[in-house]
């Protein structure tokens, strides 16, 4: 029994007509005839009743008839639901971004025209740092991440450039840098600092330290935050001051003030997307190729 077989029957069925079902599914009347005996044969019953007027069903006719219509329905659902899941059309992303960037407008601008573009795929966000997104990005449990690398050049992943950020002074509003900001780091070697553990984002911490040791800059650090949301709560609280990616303005912190100092204006901070080399999601894929149009 094959699919052609069941829609020629169904046409058959529905025409009345051996003769009227050859004009609607375009096949010769004796090579129509012949496939509906041969799914008889294979059946092993009989499903039309043939008089002088046409055709009508039979008992076990009737029955394939219910059958058929559903399977052949069934089968272009199938069908059309593959053929969107293979354009990506259809189907989830699980995305990991650094806490800092949920709220950075190149990030929501591409998460948003994806969504426009593709609205039957559904967005997994996790909010990761990028230590733990390089190890879910390994394992395969996380189809991509936003996350800092110290080189696009990584073991078992594909990365591109989603941008360039660099690093800012964050003060507490009551600060007297906020009103008379220091021209250089080394004004703030005495200064109380709220840091992040290297553990979470080492590309990052590593990449902070290397600057500073270029400038002979040692920050005094007196508290520890797990990442930079918390640090950014730990200033506002009056804690101490801390250097954090410039993304931070990004999100609505009340009681700090940002600013600009020439020598972290020149540590670039290069925001990547990456994803497992094996992963062959179309939908993921589709995300990837709108990466530097949706900003």
């Amino acid at each position: 029994m094959e699919f052609r077989q069941l829609s020629y029957f169904i046409a058959v069925s529905e025409t009345g007509s051996i003769s009227a079902a050859s004009r609607q599914v375009h096949v010769a009347q004796p090579a129509l005839t012949r496939q509906i005996r041969l799914l008889e044969e294979d059946l092993g019953t009989r499903l039309l009743e043939r008089h002088a007027r046409g055709v009508s069903l039979t008992v076990a006719g009737q029955a394939l008839y219910d059958e058929a219509v559903q399977l052949l329905d069934s089968r272009a659902r199938i069908r059309a639901r593959l053929a969107a899941l293979g354009t990506g059309l259809i189907g989830k992303v699980s995305l990991g971004v650094t806490v800092t960037h949920l709220w950075v407008p190149q990030v929501a601008g591409l998460l948003g025209s994806y969504r426009q573009r593709y609205p039957q795929v559904g967005f997994e966000v996790f909010p990761l740092l990028s230590g733990p997104q390089l190890d879910r990005l390994r394992e395969g449990t996380l189809d991509a991440g936003i996350l800092y690398l110290d080189s696009a050049e990584q073991p078992g992943l594909a990365t591109r450039l989603l941008q360039h950020d660099h690093l800012m002074l964050a003060v507490p509003d009551a600060s007297p840098w906020a009103t008379e900001p220091p021209s250089r780091l080394g004004e703030l070697s005495d200064a109380d600092f709220v840091w992040g553990f290297r553990s979470v984002s080492p590309v990052y911490y590593d990449r902070v330290m290397a600057h500073f040791a270029r400038l002979s800059f040692a920050p005094r650090v007196v508290q520890y935050g797990a990442d930079n949301i918390t640090i950014l709560s730990m200033v506002a609280a009056g804690l101490g001051i801390a250097i954090v990616p410039s993304a931070s303005r990004a999100h609505p912190m009340p009681g700090i003030r940002f600013v600009h100092l020439a020598e972290l204006d020149a540590c670039d901070m290069p925001l990547w997307v990456a994803w497992n080399n094996s992963n062959d999601s179309p939908a993921l894929h589709n995300l990837i190729e709108m990466i530097g149009t949706a900003q």
